[in-house]
């Protein structure tokens, strides 16, 4: 379905072509001045000097055109030169009951759908998440529903964190605490137990004392080392071990993810490259890419057009030993052999752009991706206090991600308990709990998404859990109060599947917005894909919310005594509430029934 401001500027176009002008001169845009028009033309201004004539003269005569247009109920012609616009109710209306009609409200899905891979996640086996992986998980997310949503086909992988020299300070330190654990005799050579010999919470414990043990103690880093070699070397009880380490830690990471609606494809980790470095890194070697350099083997990445240092991409160090470079580009070479996609998407802090700029740079030159292959790196800002410095807990602390949505959804149940008492609202404890954790997660995630992936942003929880303003609850009490309107409509008689598709033309300047900022739906999510930014679908249903809010306070919808035209406006409720319910899953949350 063709989008608004493309058919109203081919109807500009047309006019300017009518009356003798380059027909691209028509290119209409949202009004700046909302309050003189909805939509302005500036072609006029741009082809005074090609046609050595006065803009106002050249406005005048393209207004001319339009007197008669199925599109304009104005075209006004306004010194010194600018087309005002106006559109007409009755093509307005016809639009939006086009789009109700149409698969995905008019969408058009890309003609040409991608494979595209989408790492993200990035969590480190055997530690608990904290809030620094909170965007990464809900910026992918939304980044891979949206393209799902466009018709592409998207796999979402973990990437973890799961075979470096944690997992040497893990095991070692349970070596400490019990040697006699059976997956230490390296004489054993009996089945190894199916239960693990830690929980999650002891797991969790251990590595940051194991850690800071061994920034302080050589003896006991040597012995974590060795257990890291033990385990990248293959001997049976440091795989039986490491295999309850991934399994314990990933039942806890899927839990923590699910409360975040978040959904990964793959769970593959560094590990699972581990036996392709051998073959890459002799690849490289045979096809010249690689050399030595100071004892380590690297690859010069460097571009003639740089006008900044680019270092070479180290593959190996001094000793033999492999690199995150190292595994990343095994990585790509596995996914591209597994999965053959048309793209990869990586998405992390945007401190690392310059580290994925040297392993792109070396993936293409190495040959491991084909020459159209399309590789991005997202980077995004951090999620700072209210000091502006990064989010710590009160103690200074990093918080951990399930407490942060613990204290998000205790404020939001404080906030609903107070106004369910105010309104006096009938909803059990449980029900206020189950909507508590609904509209916690929009705050929590919508409060993401609403800013710049790249931009650092301040989080304030009371801010994230108000009703007003530019929130994720002010979008649920909008969806809610739709929702209760059709309900009411329902229990009064009215045939709710029977008005589905009702739309008429507006009647009220109100009515006309609402259908404006519905049309605008297509373009919306269009750009949020191609710019990979879930904030213009938060910055589209913000608008969509007002709109609505606007039109709910101007008109009196139930109690219309016109059956036609309150069938009319009950249609254009269940319009807007499906696109704001379809928006908000792309943003990878849901509305509750009730607040």
């Amino acid at each position: 379905m063709e989008k608004l401001l493309d058919r109203i500027s081919d109807e500009m176009r047309n006019a300017f072509e009518a009356a003798g002008y380059d027909r691209e001169l028509g290119k209409v845009t949202a009004s700046n001045r909302p309050d003189l028009c909805e939509y302005q033309c500036n072609g006029a201004m741009a082809g005074a000097k090609q046609y050595k004539k006065a803009p106002i003269v050249i406005a005048k005569d393209v207004a001319d055109k339009l007197l008669d247009s199925e599109v304009f109920e104005k075209a006004e012609a306004v010194a010194p030169g600018f087309l005002n616009l106006t559109l007409k109710n009755e093509f307005v209306g016809a639009y939006v009951k086009k789009m109700r009609a149409e698969k995905k409200y008019g969408l058009e899905e890309t003609p040409s759908p991608l494979k595209i891979v989408l790492d993200y996640g990035g969590p480190n086996i055997a530690k608990p998440l904290h809030v620094g992986h909170l965007r990464s998980a809900i910026i992918g997310e939304s980044i891979k529903r949206i393209a799902r949503y466009m018709g592409h086909t998207v796999v979402g992988d973990i990437h973890l964190g799961d075979w470096g020299q944690p997992m040497g300070l893990v095991m070692n330190e349970l070596k400490v605490r019990d040697p006699k654990l059976v997956y230490f005799d390296e004489n054993y050579t009996g089945e190894y137990p199916d239960t693990p010999p830690f929980t999650v919470a002891q797991l969790e414990e251990i590595y940051p004392f194991a850690s800071k043990r061994a920034k302080e103690d050589e003896a006991y880093k040597a012995d974590a080392m060795a257990c890291t070699y033990k385990l990248q070397s293959g001997q049976r009880g440091y795989r039986a071990l490491w295999n309850h380490i991934i399994n314990v830690s990933v039942a806890d990471l899927k839990k923590n993810y699910e409360k975040l609606h978040v959904e990964f494809d793959l769970w593959n980790g560094e590990s699972t490259v581990h036996n392709l470095i051998p073959d890459m890194v002799e690849h490289m070697k045979q096809g010249g890419y690689a050399y030595i350099s100071e004892g380590a083997l690297v690859v010069d990445v460097k571009e003639e057009t740089d006008t900044k240092e680019m270092p070479p991409c180290m593959i190996l160090k001094s000793d033999g030993a492999a690199l995150y470079n190292t595994t990343d580009l095994a990585t790509i070479k596995m996914r591209m052999e597994q999965e053959q996609p048309d793209k990869l998407i990586y998405l992390t802090d945007k401190r690392q752009e310059l580290y994925f700029e040297q392993v792109f740079r070396c993936a293409r030159k190495t040959h491991l991706v084909k020459e159209d292959t399309q590789l991005q790196f997202i980077g995004f800002g951090t999620m700072n206090g209210k000091d502006g410095k990064p989010f710590k807990t009160r103690d200074g602390g990093v918080m951990r991600l399930e407490n942060l949505i613990k204290e998000i959804n205790e404020e939001m149940l404080r906030k609903i308990t107070e106004n369910s008492k105010k309104e006096n609202h009938e909803m059990s404890l449980e029900q206020q709990c189950e909507t508590a954790k609904i509209v916690a997660l929009s705050a929590l995630k919508y409060g993401d998404l609403s800013n710049q992936a790249s931009k650092d942003y301040i989080f304030d929880i009371d801010r994230f859990t108000s009703s007003e303003g530019d929130t994720g609850p002010y979008i649920m009490y909008t969806i809610v109060r739709i929702k209760s309107i059709i309900a009411k409509y329902a229990e009064n008689g009215g045939d709710v599947e029977a008005v589905y598709s009702a739309l008429q033309t507006p009647v009220n300047d109100s009515e006309k917005q609402l259908m404006m900022e519905l049309s605008k739906y297509n373009t919306s999510i269009e750009a949020a894909y191609e710019e990979t930014a879930p904030h213009k679908i938060c910055a589209y249903i913000y608008g969509l919310a007002n709109a609505f809010n606007h039109f709910y306070h101007e008109t009196k919808i139930l109690t219309e005594e016109d059956a036609s035209k309150k069938a009319g406006w009950i249609a254009l409720l269940i319009l807007t509430r499906d696109i704001l319910e379809t928006a908000i899953d792309l943003l990878g949350f849901e509305a509750p029934e009730r607040m």
